[in-house]
C-alpha cells in the first residue's frame, strides 16, 4: 500500500513464505513502512530484534510477518505440540488489533491464532486453547491464568514478542512478563522481538535480560508526532469547555472524532453533553463490558457512530482508518499519552487534525507535553462565536445487567494447520 509512509523496500524482495505473500497481495500490501523495511530483514534471519518508531507506523506487521515466516518454513517434530510463538500485549484493544491483524495477514497459512484476554469470552478462550493455538495474542493476566491450569504449556515456544514495551511498566505488568518468560525456553532457544514507541532505559534492560544480544532499530523522525496531524490548541477556562466543544462541532461535521478525556466520570459528562445536543456519541472506557466495547468499535470503524468519548484505554493499540479529528477535551497528564492520543488520527499515511483544549486544571502538563514532542502547539483565539450555549445533558440510563449481560457460547475455530507446517505452503 504506497503512501507518504512506505520505502521502497517491496514485500515481494523479502522472500516471504508463498501463503503469506498471497496474504499481503489480497489485502493490497506492496512496499514496506520504514519500521518495516529495518526490522523484517533482520526477523527473518532469525536475529532477534528491539524496534522503536512512532504508533500507526506498521509494528504489527513486521513482527507478525516475521513470526508466521518462521512458523511456516520450519518444521515440526512430530510429537510435539503448540504453542509455538506468543505475543503480548498491555491491553485487550490492542491484543485484538494484533490478532485481526494476524488473521488478514496469516488466512493462507493455515495457522491458528488465538486471541486471549480478560473482560469476557473465557469459555471461548479456553476451548480455543485446548484445541490447539500456534500463536496465542493476548494479556498477561489472562494468558498466566490459563497456563496456571495448564491449558496449554510454554514449553516449545519459538517465537516471543512484545509489543509496546514501555506500556507494559507503565501499566504494572512487567512482573507478569518475567514470570511468562521464564518459563519458556531460554532466550538462546527462542525469536525474542520488542517493539516500541520509545525504547527507554527499563525497556532495553528488559531486552538484554530476556532476549539474545537483540538487533536495536530506532526509526527516528524530525518530530515525535505523525507530520501529517494538525495540531491546534485552545486555553479555555474550565467552565468554556463543552460549549467549545459543541462549537467545534458546529464547525466540522464529526464524521469520525475521538474525543479523549482524563476519567470516566468526565467521559460520561461529555457525552450527556452531546447527546442532549443530539449529537451521537458514546464512551468507550476500562469499566465497559468487552462485548459492549467491541460492539461500539465495530459501530464506530463502520462510520455508524461519529463520535467516541474515550479515556485513555483507548489511547493505544486501536487502528481505526480515517478518523478525522482527535480532540483532547482534557489535556493529558504525560506527555507521551498526548502523542499516542493523536496518533489515532492520520494513520500510516492519512491526514488529521488533533485539537486541544487547555483548562485551568490540566494547564501545567503543556510544557512537558511541548518538551517531549518537540515543538510548541500552535495556539488559536478563541472567539465568543465559537461557543455554543448547550442544551442540559441527557441523563445516561442505568445498564439491565451490570455485569454486561449474559455470556455468549461459541466455539474457537480456525482451522488446523497440517503438523509439518511445510506441507501448507505445498
Amino acid at each position: 500500500m504506497e503512501n507518504d509512509l512506505t520505502t521502497d523496500v517491496t514485500f515481494k524482495s523479502l522472500g516471504l513464505t508463498g501463503s503469506l505473500q498471497d496474504g499481503l497481495d489480497e489485502a493490497g500490501f506492496t512496499h514496506c513502512t520504514p519500521i518495516q523495511a529495518a526490522t523484517l530483514p533482520l526477523a527473518l534471519q532469525g536475529r532477534d530484534v528491539a524496534g522503536q518508531a512512532q504508533t500507526g507506523t506498521g509494528k504489527s506487521a513486521a513482527f507478525l510477518l516475521a513470526t508466521m515466516h518462521y512458523l511456516m518454513e520450519t518444521p515440526v517434530e512430530e510429537d510435539k505440540r503448540g504453542p509455538w510463538a506468543i505475543m503480548l500485549a498491555p491491553t485487550r484493544e490492542l491484543a485484538l488489533q494484533i490478532h485481526k491483524d494476524a488473521e488478514q495477514l496469516g488466512r493462507f497459512t493455515g495457522l491458528k491464532c488465538v486471541a486471549v484476554y480478560g473482560g469476557t469470552g473465557y469459555d471461548k478462550q479456553r476451548k480455543a486453547l485446548e484445541d490447539e493455538a500456534d500463536i496465542i495474542i493476548g494479556t498477561p493476566g489472562r494468558i498466566i491464568d490459563f497456563y496456571k491450569q495448564k491449558v496449554f504449556s510454554l514449553r516449545n515456544i519459538e517465537v516471543v514478542v512484545l509489543d509496546e514495551a514501555d506500556r507494559m511498566f507503565d501499566l504494572g505488568f512487567i512482573d507478569d512478563i518475567r514470570y511468562l518468560l521464564r518459563r519458556m525456553p531460554p532466550p538462546d532457544r527462542r525469536i525474542n522481538m520488542l517493539y516500541s514507541a520509545t525504547l527507554s532505559h527499563r525497556v532495553m534492560e528488559l531486552a538484554y535480560e530476556h532476549m539474545n544480544d537483540p538487533e536495536t532499530v530506532r526509526i527516528e523522525t524530525d518530530h515525535v508526532t505523525a507530520e501529517n496531524v494538525t495540531q491546534k490548541l485552545y486555553h479555555v477556562p474550565k467552565e468554556d469547555k463543552i460549549p467549545l466543544l459543541l462549537g467545534l462541532f458546529r464547525k466540522h461535521t464529526p464524521d469520525r472524532t475521538i474525543v479523549f478525556v482524563n476519567t470516566k466520570r468526565a467521559a460520561d459528562n461529555v457525552m450527556g453533553y452531546l447527546q442532549g445536543n443530539d449529537y451521537d456519541a458514546e464512551v468507550i472506557s476500562g469499566d465497559i463490558p468487552q462485548h459492549k466495547r467491541e460492539k461500539l468499535l465495530k459501530r464506530f470503524q463502520d462510520g455508524d457512530l461519529p463520535i467516541l468519548v474515550a479515556t485513555d484505554v483507548a489511547a493505544r493499540g486501536l487502528h481505526i482508518p480515517s478518523v478525522s479529528h482527535v480532540i483532547n477535551f482534557d489535556l493529558p497528564q504525560e506527555a507521551e499519552d498526548y502523542v499516542h492520543r493523536i496518533g489515532r488520527t492520520a494513520r500510516v499515511g492519512e491526514s488529521g487534525d488533533a485539537i486541544t483544549l487547555a483548562c485551568d486544571q490540566y494547564v501545567y502538563s503543556l510544557p512537558d507535553i511541548e518538551a517531549y514532542i518537540g515543538e510548541k502547539i500552535p495556539a488559536e483565539v478563541v472567539e465568543s462565536d465559537m461557543l455554543v450555549e448547550p442544551k442540559p445533558p441527557k441523563r445516561p440510563k442505568r445498564p439491565a445487567n451490570a455485569k454486561g449481560g449474559p455470556r455468549k457460547s461459541g466455539s474457537g475455530g480456525g482451522r488446523r494447520p497440517p503438523r509439518n507446517r511445510n506441507a501448507a505452503n505445498g
